[in-house]
C-alpha cells in the first residue's frame, strides 16, 4: 500500500513536515520519490490516452462539419429539381449533423480541460519530486557529515592517539641524544680541521700564483 491514498495527497503534501516527523527519514523519502515516479508514469499514460481520444473527436468534428455543408448543398439541389421531399430529408440530416457538432464540441472542451488539468498536475508533481530529491540529497550529506564527525570524535577520544604522541616524543628524544653526540665530536676536532683547511687554502693559492706567472711569461714572449 502506498504512502498516499490519492493523487491530491501527493501534490498537497508537506514533504518537510512528513520527513521531520518520520522515524526513518531516509527510508521515507525513498518511498516518497518511488511513489511519485509511479504516479507520474500513470498520469502521463492517461494523458496520452486522452490526447488520442481528443484527436478522434476532432476528426469526427471536422467530418461532421463538412457533412453539414454537403447536406445543405443537397437540399438546394433537391429544391432546384422540385423535389421538396428530398430537400426536407437533406435538411433533417443537416439538423442531426448540427446537433452532433454541438455534442462533439462539448465533449472536446471537456477533454481540453482535462488535459490542461493533467498538465498542471504533472508540473506540480514534478516540483514535489524535485523537493523530495533535494531533501534526500540533504539527508545523505548530513548523514555523511555526521559519520565523519563521529569518526573524528572516536579518534580524538581514543588512547591510540595519546600512545602515538608519547612514542613520537620518545623517538624525538633519542634523535636529540644522537645529535648531541655528533656535536660533541665536532667540538673536539674544530682546531685540527681549521689548520688543515688553512694549509689547503695556501696550496690552492700557490697553484694559482704559479699558473698565473706562467700565463704572464707566455704573453710576454
Amino acid at each position: 500500500m502506498g504512502i498516499f491514498s490519492r493523487f491530491s495527497d501527493i501534490v498537497n503534501a508537506n514533504i518537510n513536515a512528513m520527513l521531520d516527523k518520520a522515524e526513518d527519514p531516509k527510508k521515507l523519502v525513498k518511498l516518497l520519490i518511488q511513489e511519485m515516479e509511479e504516479t507520474l508514469v500513470e498520469l502521463r499514460s492517461n494523458t496520452a490516452k486522452h490526447i488520442a481520444e481528443r484527436k478522434s473527436i476532432e476528426a469526427s468534428l471536422t467530418k461532421t462539419k463538412v457533412s453539414i455543408t454537403d447536406w445543405t448543398a443537397k437540399a438546394e439541389l433537391a429544391l432546384s429539381k422540385n423535389r421538396e421531399d428530398l430537400a426536407r430529408s437533406a435538411l433533417l440530416q443537416k439538423q442531426q449533423a448540427v446537433e452532433q457538432v454541438s455534442v462533439l464540441e462539448e465533449e472536446l472542451n471537456k477533454y481540453n480541460e482535462s488535459l490542461t488539468s493533467a498538465n498542471e498536475d504533472a508540473s506540480r508533481l514534478e516540483q514535489k519530486m524535485v523537493e523530495a530529491r533535494l531533501r534526500q540529497k540533504s539527508l545523505l550529506a548530513r548523514k555523511q557529515q555526521a559519520q565523519t564527525r563521529l569518526k573524528v570524535k572516536k579518534q580524538l577520544n581514543s588512547h591510540k592517539v595519546e600512545d602515538a604522541l608519547i612514542r613520537f616524543e620518545h623517538f624525538e628524544k633519542k634523535i636529540e641524544l644522537i645529535e648531541s653526540e655528533i656535536e660533541s665530536y665536532d667540538i673536539g676536532g674544530t682546531d685540527e680541521q681549521s689548520v688543515a683547511q688553512q694549509f689547503k687554502t695556501m696550496e690552492r693559492e700557490a697553484s694559482i700564483d704559479s699558473e698565473l706567472e706562467q700565463l704572464k711569461q707566455r704573453l710576454a714572449s
